[in-house]
């Protein structure tokens, strides 16, 4: 098994599986788009959507059908609204219920009102802290609130509990500190939607879910992405939840009233309809195709894609 990453290679002529970035893959597709010695590509949690992957799947299935009749694909989810894109692909859907714990979600009794959000959600975590057992996963909506949370925490937390941040931007040896389960006592680790998919951590047996995300949306008027912070949908709020039932039964606790719950979002948005495109008009230039010539899950808005490619 290697891997390649912007940068870094470990591969050798005795791997068999190689994991790779889906920019990666969009690089490999442009240099060699036969795929020599590939056999089966996988999409893993292709439910985030990412332009790459949108991309990636729509050149691999071009790859397929007029290149590699051989070349089998699959794109993984544990939330992904799998019809339309077993649709696209012309593949049947395929369920493993796997062997999660049962986790029970617990909602807030009142809507948080004026309070201020730090304050509530360190609140949610003190109260659940008290009435629950292990260690904590609180997923918060970037760095900023982290630390605060943190200062908040840090003398009000029980004794027994280390607080550990976790975000993107973290040397990786701090990052390795976190993920590590707590040597003793208990653990209460504040990150990003970096935890929702991409680490597990050890002996989590509570999620606090503060109910926001940070996305990166193109503005047009600006032609500049922005981050903004919004609401989670339902289908993040369940795969953060589920990070609880990892290796025991868990609880998840939730800033938001189970009445708050029904006006989440089902999905987010695919990045090929909120981000910039420029990059992605780049990529059909050089391909050679028009994006009706291609097969994608969610086709690039014209006029925002006339813009980019302007």
């Amino acid at each position: 098994v290697g891997y390649r990453v912007r940068g870094a290679s470990a591969i050798s002529k005795g791997t068999r599986i190689e994991v790779v970035t889906e920019g990666i893959l969009t690089r490999m597709l442009q240099d060699n788009a036969d795929l020599p010695g590939i056999g089966a590509v996988i999409f893993d949690e292709f439910h985030e959507r990412s332009l790459n992957a949108d991309l990636g799947l729509a050149l691999c299935l071009e790859v397929a059908g007029a290149l590699r009749d051989d070349l089998m694909l699959v794109a993984m989810s544990a939330t992904l609204d799998a019809a339309p894109v077993a649709a696209l692909m012309e593949a049947p859907i395929v369920t493993s219920e796997g062997r999660s714990f049962p986790v029970e979600d617990r909602w807030l009794d009142r809507p948080v009102g004026k309070q201020r959000f730090d304050h509530a959600i360190a609140d949610l975590v003190l109260k659940a802290l008290s009435e629950t057992e292990g260690s904590a996963l609180v997923f918060l909506p970037g760095e900023g609130e982290i630390r605060r949370v943190e200062r908040l925490l840090n003398g009000n937390a029980p004794s027994d509990c280390t607080v550990a941040p976790l975000f993107g931007a973290m040397d990786f040896k701090a990052q390795r500190a976190a993920i590590q389960p707590a040597k003793q006592g208990r653990k209460v680790v504040l990150a990003t939607a970096i935890a929702e998919t991409s680490l597990t951590i050890e002996g989590i047996r509570i999620v606090i879910d503060a109910g926001r995300a940070r996305r990166a949306l193109f503005d047009p008027p600006s032609a500049m992405s922005r981050l903004v912070t919004q609401r989670v949908t339902r289908a993040e709020a369940t795969q953060r939840a589920g990070r609880a039932g990892r290796v025991s039964d868990g609880v998840a606790y939730k800033l938001w009233t189970r009445g708050e719950e029904g006006a989440l979002a089902a999905f987010p948005p695919a990045e090929i309809e909120v981000g910039d495109l420029t990059g992605f008009a780049l990529e059909l230039a050089l391909w050679g195709a028009r994006p009706g010539d291609l097969s994608f899950v969610t086709p690039p808005h014209e006029g925002r894609l006339a813009e980019a490619q302007g």
